[in-house]
């Protein structure tokens, strides 16, 4: 696999950790090249960990999330790159706020378009990941992150876009993760109460309509990489500012996450190859040729 050539497209950094990791780890593992591209520096997070919610750390977040970002990409084996734009904040209120200048969700789409251009040019990935029109949640920067990277896959292999750009690179395939899925919560919900004890999923699925849920619907593409769970698990905390080790991300033990539900979920969004669903792989349907 060594050839095999995996980027994904994340809006802040933290975000590689809780969607896709296990599967970037293990096709990692197996030999193929994964790249995260990271595409704001995240400055703007809040800080989630009561632990972490100190005058020495709230005074250096853009560093400290850097470092963060590095141990985390270590661990799941990935490169990284940072795009280099501003977070742009999660605007709260009735009306929200306007976002703040120079933020990347304010960024032109041509602009941040040119730059992850760039970089799709000079890593050459078969298969492109991100997030689908919704942004996973209705981040600003995610919601531009999924309008930046598929017009990056569709501009990137056109001569005529970028030419300062670098060498045009067709992508293969297009999909976008995703990870929360009312199933998944509902079986682990299910496997606390037969345990006697209280899942930490009941808000989630009580305002949760099974009928409505169309990201399950939507999904083409599941990868086997329950292996890959605890080095998940580690990336995530890595990131200490944003995830608190006590929240629910890490409430079900590792044994019923491995035997109840090991995959983890893609949608195929766009493919230059020819496909046959549903999937097991990101990468079938790809031919290397270099």
């Amino acid at each position: 696999m060594s050839e095999l050539r995996l980027m994904a497209v994340h809006a802040h950094p933290d975000d590689e950790s809780s969607k896709g990791a296990a599967t970037m780890a293990k096709y990692a593992d197996a030999g193929a090249r994964v790249m995260v591209v990271t595409l704001t520096g995240g400055e703007r997070g809040d800080i989630l960990n009561p632990a972490m919610d100190i005058p020495e750390v709230r005074g250096r977040m853009a560093e400290i999330r850097r470092d963060e970002m590095a141990k985390a990409a270590e661990i799941l084996g990935v490169e990284h790159r940072w795009l280099g734009f501003v977070d742009s904040g999660l605007p709260e209120g009735d009306p929200p706020p306007r976002l703040p200048e120079g933020c990347f969700a304010l960024a032109p789409l041509e602009e941040s378009t040119e730059a992850l251009v760039r970089v799709i040019r000079e890593f050459k990935p078969h298969v492109m990941t991100t997030y689908d029109e919704t942004g996973g949640y209705p981040h600003p920067d995610h919601i531009r992150c999924h309008g930046v990277s598929v017009a990056a896959y569709e501009a990137a292999g056109d001569y005529r876009r970028y030419p300062d750009a670098g060498e045009p690179w067709n992508v293969s395939k297009l999909y976008y993760i995703h990870g929360f899925l009312r199933d998944r919560m509902q079986l682990l919900q299910d496997e606390f109460a037969k345990h006697g004890l209280e899942g930490p999923y009941a808000k989630w699925l009580e305002h949760w309509d099974p009928d409505r849920d169309l990201f399950a619907k939507r999904v083409t593409t599941r990868v086997e990489c329950a292996k890959y769970f605890p080095q998940r698990d580690d990336a995530l905390r890595a990131h200490a500012t944003q995830i608190d080790p006590n929240s629910f991300f890490f409430a079900a033990p590792m044994e019923w996450q491995e035997r109840l539900w090991p995959t983890e979920e893609f949608e195929l969004a766009r493919s230059r190859v020819p496909v046959t669903l549903p999937e097991t792989d990101l990468f079938e349907g790809v031919e290397v040729d270099r």
